[in-house]
């Protein structure tokens, strides 16, 4: 999961769109998300008001989705959709925890100020207790990602997906990571066909045909596991089947040059002539990290050829390689007004899978290792 920064929606902004903190009160009681400006004058003027009266009946909801059929709306129903997916709002509110369960630097205020005080720092050798935790992390990552998983049909909405993570979090005494990370509203990060990353659940069912990310991340005893990978919605067509498998194999490419000494930079060089290979495209938005006691940390990760990434990897640190890799030849993507959901600018679809690795003295260990695809 990497963070885009939340920039002041305003059309007509007259700073230039900056990085902003106010937020419209009324929308963050209807749980819109993704409605901040930079100024009293910025909020005043925009027109994203109108969203307000069509959220208006949550209030009288039902708890079961199920019966919302009617109630359910687009709350950005102005925004240029480069394809079919839509938000399907309300959101349900956010989830609870136990006192007990530890919670990273974020939890409250939203900002990883651990992640602040490190940056530009390089990689963390973890001591060989450290690397255990990450190990107990990872493997029950891969626990909860696999439960997901196993609950993915037609009909099932991304929110009830969202519960499911939720609370097999909680069940292992850990936090979701995503949750209230740069104000990110839930505990997993669901992507539907051409959302690239960043998904935010909601009351959306699925469709037989679709294909779905499920990025998982768990925080326990200090540490994270990062896991994801994309999964069919009943049967799907062969075009979604051969992405899904080139993706799969972009990651499984990259992980094979990884050990004491290899370059992060020969990482997306390995990456990109796969995925062009299937007729598909690296995105060069998004890229791997670094983690351990912190979410996202050095090294940053690019999965494309001719990158600029420094150093080499080294043993006892720990990183994600997780390529998002699009039908055809366009990488780029269109971000919704939710400053979260990233999708293709062509429509097309995006599939994408992720491990957590440990760096060895003599190559790599897969730490969220799975069962083999099997498409």
């Amino acid at each position: 999961m990497s963070a885009p920064e939340v920039h002041c929606q305003s059309s007509k902004c007259p700073n230039g769109n900056p990085a902003s903190r106010l937020e419209c009160p009324t929308c963050h009681k209807l749980g819109i998300t993704g409605s901040f400006f930079c100024s009293q004058e910025c909020f005043k003027g925009d027109s994203h008001k109108v969203v307000h009266d069509l959220a208006t009946p949550r209030q009288s909801l039902p708890d079961d989705p199920s019966t919302n059929k009617n109630r359910t709306f687009n709350p950005f129903p102005h925004f240029k959709f480069s394809g079919p997916l839509r938000p399907c709002y309300p959101l349900s509110p956010r989830r609870q925890l136990p006192d007990h369960i530890q919670r990273p630097d974020y939890a409250e205020g939203a900002v990883p100020l651990s992640e602040r005080k490190n940056a530009g720092m390089p990689p963390r050798v973890l001591s060989p207790e450290e690397q255990d935790k990450m190990r107990t992390v990872c493997r029950l990552a891969r626990e909860v990602l696999d439960l997901a998983a196993a609950a993915v049909h037609p009909g099932i909405t991304t929110d009830e997906i969202d519960k499911i993570v939720h609370d097999a979090c909680i069940e292992r005494d850990a936090y979701p990571s995503p949750l209230n990370y740069r104000h990110y509203p839930k505990s997993v990060c669901t992507s539907v066909n051409e959302c690239v990353c960043h998904g935010i659940p909601d009351q959306r069912k699925l469709q037989e045909g679709d294909i779905i990310n499920i990025d998982v991340t768990l925080y326990k005893d200090g540490f994270h596991g990062d896991v994801n990978a994309t999964y069919p919605v009943g049967r799907i067509d062969e075009e979604s089947k051969k992405l899904i498998r080139t993706a799969r194999q972009c990651l499984d490419e990259a992980i094979k040059i990884c050990k004491p000494g290899a370059l992060v930079r020969d990482i997306g060089k390995t990456i990109e002539p796969v995925a062009r290979a299937n007729g598909c495209s690296a995105v060069r938005t998004y890229t791997g990290h670094g983690v351990n006691d912190l979410f996202h940390t050095a090294p940053n990760v690019p999965h494309y050829a001719k990158n600029k990434a420094i150093g080499m990897l080294k043993a006892g640190t720990c990183l994600t390689i997780e390529p998002m890799i699009n039908l055809g030849g366009n990488w780029d993507e269109v971000h919704w007004p939710d400053n979260w959901t990233a999708t293709t600018a062509d429509g097309k679809r995006s599939a994408q899978f992720e491990e957590t690795l440990l760096i060895t003295e003599t190559g790599v260990e897969v730490l969220t290792a799975g069962k083999p695809l099997e498409l």
